[in-house]
């Protein structure tokens, strides 16, 4: 499956839902865990600004990788984040995305205005 890394460096990412255990199964309310690690998994929400537009994304992180610190409306960096695409069939149905996912999450810093 192809995976495209992320360059966030010039970016402003707000974190906009804190972290919570990401669900695998909605009935049985089973926790998704990572396939290689076993890991549980968590997901946050967080709005992306970069050169000038932005997009509202969830983001999927190993708990491990859940910081202190977090504030809901703060900059937070997403070391490793990578953009999977993904299709499936569900109820007859094509559907498509992008899943998000990062090795952790972290308090972050607006970026630095350029100097004119």
């Amino acid at each position: 499956m192809r995976v495209i890394r992320i360059d966030a460096s010039s970016a402003t990412i707000l974190l906009t839902e804190a972290p919570a255990p990401k669900v695998r199964d909605r009935q049985t309310g089973e926790i998704a865990k990572d396939a290689v690690s076993g890991e549980a998994l968590m997901t946050v929400g967080v709005v992306f600004i970069d050169e000038g537009e932005s997009s509202l994304i969830q983001v999927t992180i190993p708990e491990s990788g859940v910081t202190d610190g977090l504030t809901v409306g703060a900059p937070v960096s997403l070391p490793g984040l990578i953009a999977r695409p993904w299709e499936s069939v569900f109820n007859g149905q094509q559907r498509h995305g992008i899943a998000y996912r990062a090795t952790a999450i972290a308090p972050g810093a607006f970026p630095m205005a350029e100097a004119v």
